[in-house]
């Protein structure tokens, strides 16, 4: 049976991930906690990993109950921050402006968050989907190619690549627990994907060993015209305003619909 596997939000933009139980689809469409806070410098640019594989350096962890985030740098430096509060923000500003050798400020949006298309909601792959691409490369584990792709909803009990289906002319939507998602394109990768999470090297010729077997797996049932090229994987959805407010559980049961 289709299920919610996992559910995964990512606090701090470009940091690590954190899985929840559940998560509340805020008025924005995304979920609650995701991309909720950036580190941004003088420029109004943002920091992640597009930008810098530093962000492989560091290890976060979040409490989503509190707002405590836990810092571990390299070196073994450890720090806490409760961005619930401006003077740690601000602490915490500083903190990886100093890391990052850059002047930064830790900005916060409670009802979109940080999300790089603000006018979509949350990313969906299934475990499946995870399965194939760890099989595709003798470096990445289940975990790692989870880490690596960062989606926020994950779907257990189907088939690889199920979430292509949902793209395309004539698709259909799917609900999670009662919730409608509509897709609305595959996620194009950008350069993250072919780093190791934890120590940010990458795989020699990643992005053309992904294309082939994304090229040789393909399902035939997806809708190829909706895929500008196959450097994609993932999906990035809608959830409709009439659903937003809701809470996704995991465990809750995954439907497709009309």
């Amino acid at each position: 049976m289709a299920r919610l596997e996992r559910l995964r939000v990512y606090p701090v933009k470009g940091l690590d991930g954190v899985g929840v139980e559940a998560a509340d689809v805020l008025e924005g469409g995304t979920l609650a906690r995701d991309r909720e806070f950036a580190l941004f410098d003088g420029d109004g640019d943002v920091i992640n990993g597009k930008r810098t594989d530093r962000v492989h350096d560091l290890r976060t962890d979040f409490d989503p109950d509190t707002g405590e985030l836990a810092v571990v740098a390299p070196d073994g430096e450890r720090e806490r921050f409760d961005l619930e509060t401006n003077a740690d923000r601000d602490r915490a500003a500083a903190w990886f402006g100093e890391f990052f050798d850059e002047d930064l400020t830790l900005e916060r949006d409670r009802t979109l968050g940080y999300v790089d298309r603000r006018e979509m909601g949350p990313s969906v792959i299934s475990t499946a989907t995870l399965r194939t691409v760890a099989d595709w490369f003798d470096e990445v584990t289940v975990e790692g190619a989870r880490r690596r792709l960062r989606a926020n909803v994950e779907v257990g009990g189907v088939e690889p690549f199920w979430e292509d289906r949902f793209v395309g002319e004539d698709a259909p939507a799917f609900e999670v627990g009662g919730v409608r998602f509509e897709g609305v394109t595959p996620c194009g990768r950008c350069v993250v994907p072919q780093r190791d999470p934890d120590t940010g090297e990458p795989i020699e010729a990643f992005r053309r060993r992904f294309v082939e077997n994304r090229e040789e797996t393909f399902p035939e049932w997806a809708d190829e015209d909706a895929f500008d090229h196959y450097y994609t994987m993932m999906l990035i959805a809608r959830v409709p305003e009439a659903h937003r407010g809701a809470t996704l559980r995991v465990g809750d049961s995954v439907a497709v619909v009309d």
